[in-house]
């Protein structure tokens, strides 16, 4: 009966799915960040087309010049928004890559474990097949003629 098998790598493994688990949990987040970030800049779109609707022909000099200060700040806020959801982008990039090549590193050292872990089985079966062969050999008794 073949003993149990022990990988070497065991800890080394357990540390590598720790670090996809990290990966993946940064992932998830980036993708939140990026997801919100999408939300605002709809947000301040919609308040550019909701003022831009109110007609500014009939204000007074005061007003007009509160109304176009308001419109440069969407702006600015608009553009503010766009260069962070481009930062979000590419850190929800980096982050993916990040999360498939820990996956990637994990699923190696688990191929491996599978790996050595069929060969030590394979072994302890031949070992085993070999007692049972000597043993057997040991035993037979030749019919005398």
């Amino acid at each position: 009966m073949p003993g149990k098998f022990v990988f070497k790598l065991e800890k080394v493994l357990e540390f590598r799915m720790q670090a996809e688990e990290q990966a993946a949990m940064a992932l998830a987040e980036a993708r939140q960040l990026h997801q919100d970030q999408k939300k605002a800049v709809f947000a301040i779109e919609e308040q550019i087309v909701a003022h831009r609707k109110h007609k500014y022909e009939s204000l007074d000099a005061d007003s007009m010049w509160l109304w176009r200060q308001y419109d440069e700040a969407l702006k600015t806020d608009l553009q503010s928004a766009h260069n962070r959801l481009k930062q979000l982008a590419l850190n929800l990039q980096k982050s993916r890559a990040e999360a498939v090549k820990k996956s990637k590193e994990r699923k190696l050292l688990e191929k491996l474990k599978e790996n050595q872990a069929k060969k030590y089985y394979e072994e302890e079966r031949l070992k085993e097949q070999k007692e049972y062969d000597e043993m057997a050999t040991l035993r037979f008794k030749p019919k005398n003629f």
